[in-house]
C-alpha cells in the first residue's frame, strides 16, 4: 500500500467515526422543530374568536348623601 491509500483508508475510517454527532443533531433538531410546531398550532388554536362578546366593568363613585 501507498501512502495516498493508506491516507485514503484513514480518512474513510475517521469520517465513518464521525457520523453518530451528525445524525444526533439532526433528531435533535427534529424534535425541536416538532416541538416548535405543536406549540405554534396550540397556539393558533387558543386565539380568541373575533366578534364575540366583550365584558367591560365599571366602578361607579358614590352619591353624595344629604342628612335627614
Amino acid at each position: 500500500m501507498s501512502l495516498d491509500a493508506d491516507a485514503r483508508l484513514a480518512r474513510r475510517a475517521a469520517r465513518k467515526r464521525r457520523t453518530w454527532p451528525r445524525v444526533l443533531v439532526a433528531v435533535v433538531g427534529a424534535a425541536l422543530l416538532f416541538a416548535l410546531g405543536v406549540a405554534l398550532g396550540l397556539a393558533l388554536e387558543d386565539r380568541p374568536v373575533p366578534g364575540g362578546t366583550q365584558t367591560s366593568i365599571r366602578t361607579l363613585p358614590p352619591l353624595p348623601q344629604t342628612t335627614p
